[in-house]
């Protein structure tokens, strides 16, 4: 077991948090648009997003000192890309904490190899355990609540056992999002049905916390019902989307351009963090 361990494997439960404060004082997460938080705007943070990392920092940050974070993930990112550019940076900011998040935009493509990509995640977590940090890694979401992503359901399980298998024989935690039945809603995504918006975000951050054991005031948050609508308008709907979201998609994938290809990573440095939530007098 490292020294850095935050609790035994019996206490890493979501009803049994840590007596005492974390012993975190240096996190950096590594992927890609989900870890950079797309989906969950927010203008008055670095790179204009906010997400579950930049949430799960702030709770850390707020219950220790000198606690510092880095987020290196850039959309649009392959797995191949994510170990080649993120992991040697991780490493050389000292973390004692890394959350890693990778392969899933090489799953959801046609043809894609989970256990490919678990052969470059077992090599990017061996690195990244190497100097005791905790790792936190992720599996993928339960897709049979989307149609978008219905078909891709079995890959996206062997994706899941592989990771989980890869987490065991490095003792990483898993943040298990194929368990976090709360986001399989379309309510808790973004217009572009593929990133989650704020609601989704902040039940990943929650999810997180749970499963590093650290008590934290984060309260389940209820999406507004959905409107009724009619078959034609649902149909319009799609079409909007279609046209919006996944024809570009489609033709950056045939022009083998990424929507990352000029964004840099928001956080390259481990520094404090400072995000205070707006309150509603700050509008006027």
């Amino acid at each position: 077991m490292r020294n850095n361990e935050p609790a035994t494997d019996e206490n890493r439960t979501p009803y049994v948090p840590n007596a005492t404060a974390h012993p975190w004082r240096r996190m950096v997460s590594l992927g890609d648009s989900f870890t950079e938080g797309i989906g969950d705007p927010e203008p008055s943070l670095p790179g204009g997003h906010r997400g579950w990392a930049d949430r799960v920092a702030e709770v850390l940050s707020a219950q220790v000192d000198d606690f510092a974070y880095a987020n290196l993930a850039v959309r649009g990112r392959l797995i191949g890309q994510i170990v080649d550019g993120q992991v040697e940076p991780a490493l050389a900011l000292k973390p004692d904490l890394v959350t890693f998040s990778a392969g899933g935009n090489d799953v959801i493509r046609p043809g894609g190899d989970p256990d490919a990509v678990a052969e470059l995640f077992e090599d990017a977590v061996a690195r990244l355990s190497s100097q005791g940090a905790t790792v936190v890694v992720f599996t993928g979401i339960d897709t049979a609540f989307t149609p978008v992503f219905r078909g891709i359901r079995g890959r996206v399980a062997i994706y899941n056992e592989n990771i989980r298998a890869i987490a065991d024989r490095y003792d990483c935690i898993v943040a298990d999002q194929w368990a976090l039945k709360e986001v399989q809603d379309m309510r808790f995504f973004d217009d572009d049905r593929l990133h989650m918006n704020a609601l989704g975000h902040h039940e990943v951050a929650r999810m997180v916390l749970r499963a590093l054991n650290v008590p934290n005031d984060l309260q389940a948050m209820q999406p507004d019902p959905l409107p009724s609508t009619t078959w034609r308008a649902a149909r319009g709907n799609d079409l909007i989307w279609a046209r919006e979201y996944l024809v570009p998609w489609v033709l950056r994938r045939l022009r083998h351009q990424s929507s990352g290809d000029t964004i840099t990573a928001k956080r390259p440095e481990a520094l404090p963090v400072m995000y205070r939530r707006p309150e509603p007098s700050d509008a006027d």
